[in-house]
């Protein structure tokens, strides 16, 4: 029968490895803004919409900013005229966008016809859109 040397056993080493938090994905998160004229007023309108979704985007540790999209002096009756929002939707076609922030409904779209088009585009690609005024989120 085998009897082990215990004057040369030694203590198994151990390394403890320290487990990591694992890395959430941010969300890729975009807003929208529009002003339909160029007065002073929609002017400064717009800057403040654009200001206040870089800051507030930034200010939230699980999203990343994908971009601000903004139309200025230019009607939401028309999606097509509307350069940036197209830019927009084709970039959550690319799948670089993971929800959207628009200060209202009008901002999105003034036509409904349009308006419904979209929001079910972006939900059946997955994408969450966030309408502040109204508080209503897909």
């Amino acid at each position: 029968m085998y009897q082990p040397n215990a004057t040369s056993a030694e203590a198994p080493k151990i390394t403890l490895i320290q487990a990591r938090k694992p890395e959430i994905a941010k969300l890729r998160v975009a807003a929208y803004a529009r002003v339909s004229s160029d007065s002073e007023d929609q002017q400064n309108s717009y800057i403040a919409q654009v200001d206040y979704y870089t800051r507030h985007i930034a200010a939230q540790e699980s999203w990343e900013l994908a971009d601000i999209y903004a139309d200025e002096g230019i009607s939401g009756l028309v999606a097509s005229k509307r350069d940036e929002f197209n830019r927009m939707i084709q970039d959550c076609r690319d799948g670089k966008i993971d929800r959207v922030l628009v200060k209202s409904i009008s901002r999105f779209a003034r036509n409904t016809k349009e308006y419904i088009q979209y929001v079910r585009e972006l939900l059946r690609l997955g994408i969450s859109i966030h309408f502040e005024k109204e508080n209503i989120d897909t």
